[in-house]
């Protein structure tokens, strides 16, 4: 049986966007995303993460510093009941010409190897137009676009929330 997911970009998604993220004192959740996370649990939904990291690539930080933060952030947010069942990460820069980084869709191609997903009934949630379009891609039909990371004018995603705090998500998905 196929289980319905969220796919969740990290950086402006879960956490503050901060330029080039690694530390983990400087890694700050958004406000309410805990909540919502449980809340997106309690519907049946399984969690992913897929972000990209060029700060890899750029040598601002190691694979091993963005390791180390991702298992403090999975830790953590595991106290609170809620589990990521996979994170997956690009560590290219933009000019790399790789598969993984979104908009293009390797990341999500990982997660189906391993998980039997339902992409009618999957979201992707991200900051940035290139999430969407890596959704779009992917044939992920639900998408949302929050304005807690990169500020923008012109959204391609289906529905446009400030934050992926509780009372903005519990309007989009009930099930």
């Amino acid at each position: 049986m196929k289980q319905k997911a969220i796919f969740l970009d990290r950086d402006g998604v879960i956490n503050i966007e901060k330029e080039y993220l690694y530390k983990i004192e400087d890694f700050e959740f958004i406000d309410g995303v805990i909540e919502s996370l449980k809340y997106l649990q309690k519907l049946g939904y399984k969690l992913f993460v897929i972000t990209n990291q060029s700060g890899i690539g750029r040598g601002y930080y190691t694979k091993e510093d963005f390791l180390k933060l991702t298992h403090w952030m999975l830790d953590t947010l595991d106290e609170y009941g809620v589990r990521i069942e996979q994170v997956e990460y690009c560590p290219h820069t933009p000019d790399a010409g790789c598969r993984c980084r979104k908009p293009d869709t390797l990341m999500i191609e990982n997660i189906l190897q391993n998980h039997k997903i339902d992409l009618d009934n999957s979201w992707l949630i991200g900051d940035k137009k290139s999430d969407i379009e890596c959704a779009n891609k992917a044939l992920i039909k639900n998408t949302i676009q929050v304005q807690s990371g990169h500020g923008f004018d012109n959204s391609i995603a289906k529905h446009v929330i400030d934050s992926l705090h509780l009372d903005y998500l519990k309007d989009i998905i009930k099930s």
